[in-house]
């Protein structure tokens, strides 16, 4: 089932075709996956659409529901939580770890690529925000000399991608405030500051992004309910 256009199987082309629509949130929480019409669009039978989703399905980006088929997974408010707590945590560590190990360069690299994220506020894309954010936070933690806890970190940017491609999707005036914490926590790195400092300023500014995320969510809800049509029960 290989495609002569672009040497990708259906069924690859299907997974990217999908995965992308969802990093760019086109496809949201809760959008429903409609075989066919993804086949038509395609210009391919329904059966390496299926796989495609299937594999969606595995990486916890998609999910069945009884009478309602392939939609794209709903948030899970606790799971984000416990994962953007121990994300903050340990690369918290990573960072305070890595700090003695990064040299001039390493911190105008990720100066740099700082100002790459500034540039992005004023015509704002959270994908692309978020893909040039993991590249500023892997230059402070990749130097970290425990293979353990570097482990763990990686893991947690995985968990978090499975999770929501994006929170800056759902809050972006956070982002601002995001590219103002990376100065203070390069700033405090170039000055030689205590580790503890360093570990918690890393902590407090994923748990920011997260705390975000949260009260956007429940204000969301909150509306939500507000607006909803009055039951017979409660008139």
């Amino acid at each position: 089932m290989t495609d002569t256009l672009t040497g990708l199987s259906k069924s690859q082309r299907a997974y990217e075709w999908i995965r992308e629509r969802i990093q760019r949130h086109e496809f949201g929480p809760g959008y429903r996956l409609v075989l066919g019409s993804i086949a038509a669009a395609l210009d391919m039978s329904v059966v390496p659409v299926r796989e495609a989703v299937r594999r969606l399905e595995a990486e916890g980006i998609v999910e069945f529901e009884r009478n309602v088929g392939a939609r794209v997974t709903l948030v899970d408010e606790t799971e984000y939580l416990h994962s953007m707590q121990t994300l903050g945590v340990v690369e918290g560590v990573a960072t305070s770890l890595s700090a003695p190990l990064l040299d001039a360069a390493d911190l105008d690299r990720a100066s740099a690529i700082n100002e790459r994220l500034r540039r992005l506020l004023d015509d704002f894309d959270p994908h692309r925000f978020t893909v040039i954010n993991q590249e500023f936070h892997a230059v402070l933690f990749e130097p970290c000399p425990n293979p353990h806890i570097l482990d763990l970190v990686h893991r947690g940017w995985t968990r978090m991608a499975g999770l929501r491609d994006s929170s800056f999707a759902f809050v972006p005036g956070r982002a601002h405030e995001s590219v103002a914490e990376h100065d203070r926590i390069l700033e405090l790195i170039r000055s030689g500051a205590e580790p503890l400092e360093i570990e918690l300023a890393a902590r407090e500014h994923r748990w920011a992004t997260m705390n975000a995320f949260l009260a956007q969510r429940h204000a969301a809800e909150t509306q939500t309910d507000r607006t909803k049509p009055l039951t017979e029960e409660e008139t």
